[in-house]
């Protein structure tokens, strides 16, 4: 087992970027911890860290290292908890990806209770908007919504969304209320992210490009412009849900509303899910429906 040595201790480090970190988390000393990489830097003659008085971080030669010997961490894991029955009590660092307003709201309290009712699991959450690549950034769970790309990631349905065409009732009072496609060209759109809102008509999807004096990719903004009388906004349920019920927004064309489309959970095929993966996998598909 001389080549399994260190291993342990090295994706301890390079997961929370400190030495003393994974000491505490292998439950050993900070002198062990760096003894066994210092050997198995020797042993493979590469430097794995970048290591300075502040922080530490991974050569290329360690980023690429990491991303093969988590595989085999969290197998062992696997098979450990499995021999055992412990999968229920699962251990180590998710690291989860999201857009950010979604993640913000409705995602991160979800995490939060994950992590206390599995106190040994760690989390490294990044919300961005972009695209991340799973494998080269060593993320375990990316939330996707709406239709996906092709990929070669699997993806889990974890639940659904809503898109709203509203306005506010002083909007409507002034302007009126639009009952077909071809009358939206005389309103003020609110512009997002996208310039274009997405109906069903006669069970066919059509994209229709729309148009307005705001043009903003915060889903907010525009929601706070809907709400101020400034124009028609389309968006997700989870943006106009309170507005909707308060009264503040009025929902219009809903003869034309789209689809429900998905919230998705990606992983990388070529990752065997760990225990702490599919729970919390599990986990927000029973949350989120």
């Amino acid at each position: 087992m001389a080549n399994w040595e260190g291993v342990s201790e090295f994706v301890g480090v390079a997961e929370t970027q400190s030495f003393t970190a994974a000491a505490k988390k292998l439950d050993t000393s900070v002198a062990q911890v760096s003894r066994r990489i210092s050997s198995l830097e020797e042993r493979l003659a590469v430097k794995l860290f970048n290591r300075t008085t502040r922080r530490v971080s991974l050569t290329e030669a360690g980023q690429l290292y990491y991303q093969q010997c988590k595989q085999l961490v969290e197998g062992l894991e696997l098979a450990e908890l499995a021999v055992t029955q412990m999968q229920s009590t699962p251990k180590g660092l998710l690291k989860v990806t999201a857009p950010v307003t979604f993640g913000e709201q409705q995602l991160a309290p979800l995490l939060h209770q994950f992590l206390e009712r599995y106190p040994q699991v760690d989390l490294d959450l990044m919300l961005t908007n972009q695209k991340l690549d799973l494998i080269e950034m060593g993320v375990d769970v990316a939330i996707r919504l709406g239709r996906l790309q092709d990929s070669s990631l699997i993806a889990k349905r974890l639940s659904s969304r809503q898109l709203f065409v509203c306005a506010s009732p002083s909007y409507l009072e002034q302007y009126g209320e639009p009952h077909t496609l071809s009358e939206l060209s005389h309103h003020q759109c609110l512009v997002g992210s996208v310039d274009y809102w997405r109906f069903r008509d006669s069970k066919s999807e059509k994209s229709l490009r729309v148009s307005g004096r705001i043009h903003c990719n915060s889903g907010y903004a525009v929601l706070d412009a809907a709400i101020r009388g400034l124009g028609l906004v389309q968006l997700p349920d989870y943006y106009v849900q309170p507005a909707l019920e308060s009264g503040e927004l009025v929902e219009v064309l809903s003869n034309y509303r789209d689809e429900r489309e998905g919230i998705w959970a990606l992983y990388p095929q070529n990752r065997n899910l760990s225990p702490k993966v599919r729970l919390l996998i599990d986990y927000l598909a029973e949350q989120l429906s």
